[in-house]
């Protein structure tokens, strides 16, 4: 269902995982490749990536304007590395925020998205 850039959190890894949730995180499976290869591999894969990368959203309509995947990008980092797991899971429990087919900004006091 995810895919976690290298950039994400590993114990918000551990914490999507221990919740049940399916995660590839790409410094465990694939370390070190291009951000390019991450859009690849969740067009490919039908994930979600999850990022603090800010180049997401021009990378994929550079490299994925057809079939764009679906981005959660975390603009703020939060005091500590669960921080975005916890902001995920609490999402996910909200019927009203739909993440496929979007790309999902999360900043400190608000959730933007944009579908395609």
């Amino acid at each position: 269902m995810f895919l976690a850039n290298e950039n994400f959190p590993k114990p918000s890894v551990l914490l999507l995982r221990e919740a049940g949730f399916e995660i590839k995180y790409i410094a465990e499976e694939f370390p070190g490749i291009s951000d390019a290869e991450v859009i690849e591999h969740a067009v490919k894969d039908n994930f979600i990536i999850l990022t603090y990368d800010k180049d997401y959203g021009e990378l994929i309509f550079r490299y994925a304007k057809d079939h764009p995947p679906s981005v959660v990008f975390f603009r703020e980092k939060g005091q500590d590395p669960m921080f975005a797991g916890n902001i995920l899971l609490s999402l996910l429990k909200n019927e009203k925020i739909k993440l496929t087919g979007s790309f999902t900004v999360i900043e400190a006091n608000s959730i933007r998205q944009r579908f395609y």
